[in-house]
């Protein structure tokens, strides 16, 4: 698997904590009417004279993606032996120690739930979320509603093992919300168990686009096995085959395992092959055969071709995806083609020439690429300094060696022939050499 950095950048940090410090400022004006839902279960529901009609033991509410706060809709209150529904219509006052309705009179129904609406109590509570604006998964001890512009809404979640205790001490202790500990619900994904028949209960406004493919990795590895069939399953199928290709081996073989076959094999055909293939590797052989099977035929045969050498090999390290050209091709023409291969951008460190014959006659790198005269053929670049070749048996090592002498950031795998391969780009030879570092991708575009 590639390396990858371990922190966002600092423009990417500053951008998220400036979004996050706007959106805690609008917490701190309502946070005089926080209401705790641990401290709320089992608190009264009085009617207008103030008679008791029951005890909340859950809150439901409902998220349509126009909104950063999902709306309650309603309570289910206990009622004797009943699950009765009370619409937060009814409700007049919705405080930490109580609610108050608006009538003394009111028609309560059994609770049914329905479509598009989460039991935040049982469904979200002791759940685990991501927070896309701090890129980790966190589980949710506690939720804070607040009575908005008139409307109850979720607004924040609490984190901190102190509200575990809390909602293990006294009834007096459980209302008192911490809101220092809390963070806003507009940066919360949240998924899997609280998704309800209804899907996703909310999935903040390019939070997880916004996200880096290492981000996104990193998320998996710590969800469990549901949560993390339920992120991919929001993520659009390049950012998810992007993040699988930035996993941990074992994580990555523990994702494949554990998720359908054709899924598995989808997620696998759209990973750049030699990630793919190193996935692969680590199955056994019935399950790399069920898995190859199943995946589209070209991407198949790709990853087959690199499976075929050796794991510590240039043609077992290499990717297949090489761009070629030929000398009478126009520099225009070659930038047309870069620009419709941008999704595999990080692996396309340089263009190969080649002659009538497919044999290798130069690597052009994106510099020589960029500065050159967009009309110009491709014949006018070729020249020293000459790319950098090995053969598909050569080592980790032998190829490091090839990299530090030419100073060049990637080597092309050659045949007997001289026809080109495949490419093998530094942080391949990382990883090969170090594979159980902390995994890096040295940057290879202008941006």
């Amino acid at each position: 698997m590639r390396m990858r950095p371990s922190v966002p950048t600092v423009s990417a940090l500053r951008s998220r904590y400036e979004q996050r410090s706007e959106r805690l400022t609008t917490l701190r004006h309502v946070r005089s009417t926080l209401v705790s839902l641990a401290g709320l279960i089992g608190r009264p529901v009085l009617n207008q004279t103030g008679g008791e009609i029951g005890r909340v033991i859950d809150v439901v509410a409902r998220w349509d993606g126009s909104q950063p706060y999902p709306p309650v809709t309603g309570l289910i209150v206990r009622v004797a032996r009943r699950r009765a529904w009370l619409p937060i219509a009814a409700v007049e006052e919705f405080r930490r120690d109580l609610v108050r309705l608006r009538s003394a009179r009111l028609d309560l129904r059994d609770f049914t739930a329905r479509e598009g609406e989460v039991e935040l109590a049982r469904e979200v509570v002791d759940h685990q979320l991501v927070d896309t604006d701090g890129v980790r998964v966190v589980r949710a001890s506690d939720l804070y509603l607040a009575r908005v512009a008139g409307v109850v809404q979720l607004v924040g979640v609490d984190i901190g093992f102190a509200t575990v205790v809390r909602r293990l001490g006294p009834k007096r202790l459980r209302a008192r919300p911490t809101p220092e500990r809390v963070i806003d619900w507009a940066s919360i994904t949240s998924f899997g168990a609280q998704c309800g028949p209804g899907g996703v209960l909310q999935a903040s406004e390019g939070g997880l686009q916004r996200l880096r493919p290492g981000e996104l990795a990193d998320l998996l590895e710590d969800l469990g096995r549901t949560e993390r069939q339920a992120l991919l399953a929001q993520l659009s199928p390049e950012q998810a085959a992007d993040a699988l290709e930035e996993m941990q081996s074992d994580e990555l073989v523990q994702l494949l395992r554990e998720s359908d076959t054709a899924d598995a094999a989808e997620l696998l055909g759209r990973m750049e092959p030699d990630e793919a293939a190193d996935g692969l590797r680590e199955l056994n052989l019935d399950e790399q055969e069920e898995l190859m099977a199943a995946m589209p035929a070209e991407a198949s045969e790709r990853v087959a071709t690199l499976l075929g050498y050796g794991e510590r090999t240039a043609g077992g390290v290499m990717t297949t995806l090489v761009m070629t050209t030929t000398p009478t091709e126009t520099i225009s023409g070659v930038r047309e083609r870069l620009r419709a291969e941008r999704v595999h951008d990080e692996d396309l460190a340089g263009v190969v020439v080649v002659d009538d014959d497919g044999r290798l006659l130069d690597d052009l790198t994106m510099t020589e690429l960029f500065l050159a005269d967009p009309e110009v053929t491709v014949h006018s670049l070729i020249g020293p300094p000459w790319p950098v070749t090995v053969t598909t048996d050569a080592h980790p090592e032998e190829i490091a060696e090839r990299l530090v002498e030419s100073r060049h950031p990637s080597v092309v795998v050659v045949d007997e022939d001289q026809r080109p391969l495949g490419r093998i780009l530094a942080d391949d030879v990382l990883d090969a050499m170090l594979p159980h570092r902390s995994r890096f991708r040295f940057p290879r575009r202008l941006s």
